[in-house]
């Protein structure tokens, strides 16, 4: 059998206080060792939560599933940004550059549905889209049209 412990903790941050220490003490594995495979794990993540799973065996060995943030708080964070527009449509708040959108794209690929980088970058411009975020100085929607239009293929090679 498999216990689950699931939790929300500070990209690379993690520690044995709430709400990680409390829920995996009873369950008698090396919290040390969780600990630091959590923050291993997440610190791509730093100053994000996170959202991990922890999957405890019978034998006390443990496994780590590491959920991404959403796509908008890694917007947000790569370009430095409190919060996005509040007017999307008329409002730009930051411009986004192609390797900040690969980046983005790498981060969240086990999770988006695009099977190629091309794919996945189109999947960050559209949320983009919604922050108030412009690509490469262009309109999101425009940068989409282009990486389908080819302009960016030589950027954007699995």
């Amino acid at each position: 059998m498999v216990d689950t412990v699931e939790a929300l903790v500070d990209g690379g941050r993690a520690s044995a206080g709430p709400p990680l220490g409390p829920a995996l003490g009873p369950k008698g594995v090396n919290i040390g060792q969780v600990i630091a495979k959590i923050n291993e794990r997440t610190k791509a993540f730093d100053g994000m939560k996170v959202p991990v799973k922890i999957l405890i065996n019978d034998d006390k060995s443990f496994d780590i599933k590491v959920g991404t943030p959403p796509m908008s708080a890694l917007i947000k964070s790569e370009l430095g940004l409190e919060h996005g527009s509040s007017n999307a449509k008329s409002t730009k708040v930051a411009d986004m550059s192609i390797p900040q959108a690969i980046k983005i794209a790498t981060m969240k690929q086990d999770s988006l549905l695009g099977a190629t980088l091309k794919a996945r970058v189109s999947e960050v411009a559209g949320n983009c889209v919604s922050v108030g975020v412009t690509i490469d100085g262009k309109d999101p929607k425009v940068f989409q049209k282009d990486i389908k239009a080819g302009v960016y293929d030589d950027q954007l090679k699995d």
